[in-house]
């Protein structure tokens, strides 16, 4: 039930709510190790020691032992001659795994091949990591002489474009926690918290939103949530293109057929 727009303890309605997680014990070396994977994998040049120690907060010794042992799998490399690491080609096969037996990229594939052919725009799969981001998990490319470029693994805040006002109507948090998360958010050309706030109940509604030129200047982002049989979002289908290639009835359009993708797709996920 809400309490209104100023209460700032609303849940949005008819997602079911957050459940409870777990507590974990933490390992600090598993945690470190993570760490410094991801580090690694956000970082375009190879880094050195202190760069990942201090970029960590870590001891430089326990980062060179976590460090020795990751080389050891082949999970990161250093270079001889600069000391300096990146990740390693033992993240190749881990990574493979992933997509071949994950349902999702599976099932999603031939969808987005089919909307990207039929609009010619770039059509992505997305899985969501809570509301710290998301992951490009599938990909059909516009077969068009300009399209943008975007890669399988590619990651993005949660909450960010036509995707994450979806995140935010199907995922069951609070709008306190919800306007925390919008308020560090980076985009070209950024709504207001209130604004937001009505595209967000405006996809709870409509089963999609539509980005034209706030997270990309003159790009338009069209995007679906995958539900659970619960109501609660899964994963994410979008669309990208050029705003003057989708105006409005067009984006309407190509989000129905998001929409008809997102619904074949949740049918056939356990």
């Amino acid at each position: 039930m809400n309490d209104g727009p100023d209460s700032g303890t609303t849940i949005l309605p008819a997602v079911g709510g957050n459940r409870a997680m777990p507590r974990v014990r933490a390992v600090p070396a598993v945690t470190r190790a993570i760490a410094i994977l991801r580090l690694l994998g956000g970082n375009r040049a190879p880094l050195g020691l202190k760069a990942i120690a201090d970029g960590l907060g870590f001891v430089p010794s326990t980062c060179l032992h976590i460090l020795r042992a990751l080389v050891v799998e082949r999970l990161v490399k250093v270079d001889p001659a600069t000391k300096r690491y990146s990740l390693g080609v033992g993240m190749l096969p881990l990574a493979r795994a992933v997509l071949e037996t994950a349902s999702f990229p599976n099932l999603v594939q031939p969808e987005l091949d089919r909307v990207s052919a039929l609009h010619g725009v770039t059509a992505v799969g997305v899985e969501l990591v809570g509301l710290e981001h998301m992951i490009v998990v599938a990909l059909s490319r516009a077969r068009a002489p300009m399209r943008l470029h975007v890669d399988v693994g590619s990651r993005f805040p949660a909450l960010i474009s036509a995707t994450g006002r979806c995140v935010a109507a199907f995922g069951g948090h609070s709008w306190a926690e919800l306007e925390t998360r919008f308020r560090s958010l980076h985009w070209h050309n950024a709504p207001t918290w209130e604004a937001w706030r009505r595209d967000v109940e405006r996809a709870r509604r409509e089963g999609y939103s539509i980005d034209r030129g706030n997270y990309i200047g003159g790009v338009a982002i069209v995007a679906v949530p995958v539900l659970t049989t619960r109501g609660t979002i899964s994963h994410g289908i979008a669309a990208i293109g050029l705003v003057d290639q989708l105006d409005q009835a067009t984006a309407v359009s190509l989000a129905r057929d998001l929409r008809a993708a997102a619904e074949v797709v949740s049918s056939q996920t356990v």
